[in-house]
Order: structure tokens, then sequence, then C-alpha cells
């Protein structure tokens, strides 16, 4: 299973980054769970200085901006 994590406090692009989170991970079947971590403190335990970030299983792989889902599945896959 992978751990897909949402680093941000909850504005409208962390909800967008989500969103297209977990519509990559379903056009992949992937067994998967989202964590979204909105602890300014635990994010920057990631080194995130930016939101939102996306991190897979702890990596973190893009930070300050909306990637699309077809970029996140490059991503995560």
């Amino acid at each position: 299973m992978k751990t897909l994590q949402i680093l941000g406090t909850g504005c409208t692009k962390c909800k967008t980054l989500a969103e297209n989170t977990e519509a990559a991970a379903k056009a992949m079947s992937l067994d998967y769970q989202i964590v979204k971590i909105t602890d300014i403190n635990e994010i920057m335990k990631y080194g995130v200085m930016m939101t939102p970030a996306l991190a897979v299983d702890g990596v973190v792989k893009v930070v300050g901006k909306v990637p699309s889902a077809e970029e996140i599945r490059k991503l995560i896959g």
C-alpha cells in the first residue's frame, strides 16, 4: 500500500492537490491511503517551506504547485 501525503494547511490549492492525487491513484488502481498533514511543524519536518506539497511514502515529490492528475501518475507510478 502506498501512502500519499498531502502537506498543506487546507487552502484551495491543497484541496485541489488532494483531489488530483486521489484521481491519479484511482486511475492506476493503486492500493493507497491519503494522509493530509496540516500541522505546520509536521510539514516542516519534511523540509517543505512552501505548500502545497505531495509526498509518496514519506518522500517529497512536489512542492509549491498543483500538478495535474496525469503528472501525479508519473510521480507515484
